[in-house]
């Protein structure tokens, strides 16, 4: 999920951004690019929010409200635009067999915004649309969060506690879930659609299609 741009969008308007759904999935990904690369914490959303107005075209003279806009509209409620292609790749992962669940920083939300978005689903019984997952993990539940390779614990149980080598996490921040995951022993894939990372050691793809080679 990234942050809706269907209220993004006419927000950052006034400021000169760029308002389609193509530019503000650009902008996420070169935010989430300057965030790891100042090394921010995970609280810490400065240089995504100006690294973002930046990407949307937002004149220099406007940035700097822009980014402070940007700020003020932070809600975790707000992370519900599905990344496009993840519900048919995760689909297809499901119907090959392959065990899937979700770990999520977040603030108690996630599991109903992924059930909502008809995403994924953890299954009680019920018929569903969505793909059904192990489990989706929410930081602000289980009372860790990435980094900490504590919260994939959570994950891993819910797979059956397979050899977490054996484990592909896919994410797209660097320093929460490619060194998170590999922090707790998983094998890390940086979903980098737009090669900002091009010299980087770890895996990447540009799709989650990808996985299903």
């Amino acid at each position: 999920m990234i942050p809706d741009p269907t209220v993004l969008g006419p927000t950052l308007a006034p400021y000169g951004a760029d308002t389609t759904f193509a530019a503000h999935h650009r902008a996420h990904y070169a935010a989430m690019a300057a965030k790891a690369r100042t090394r921010s914490a995970e609280r810490d959303w400065s240089a995504y929010d100006l690294a973002y107005v930046r990407a949307l075209g937002v004149p220099d003279h406007e940035e700097a409200e822009a980014a402070v806009v940007l700020g003020r509209t932070r809600s975790a409620y707000l992370w519900r635009a599905p990344v496009p292609g993840a519900v048919e790749a995760l689909r297809r992962l499901h119907e090959a067999g392959v065990p899937i669940g979700v770990v999520s920083n977040a603030s108690g939300q996630i599991e109903a915004t992924l059930r909502r978005a008809l995403v994924c689903e953890v299954l009680a019984g019920e018929p569903s649309s969505a793909v059904p997952v192990a489990c989706v993990i929410d930081s602000e539940v289980v009372g860790v969060s990435k980094p900490d390779p504590a919260i994939f614990a959570h994950g891993l149980a819910a797979i059956g506690h397979p050899d977490p080598a054996r484990v592909a996490y896919v994410g797209d921040s660097v320093t929460m879930d490619v060194e998170g995951a590999a922090a707790a022993g998983l094998h890390p894939v940086h979903l980098d659609p737009y090669d900002d990372w091009p010299d980087a050691p770890w895996d990447r793809i540009a799709a989650l299609w990808e996985l299903l080679r």
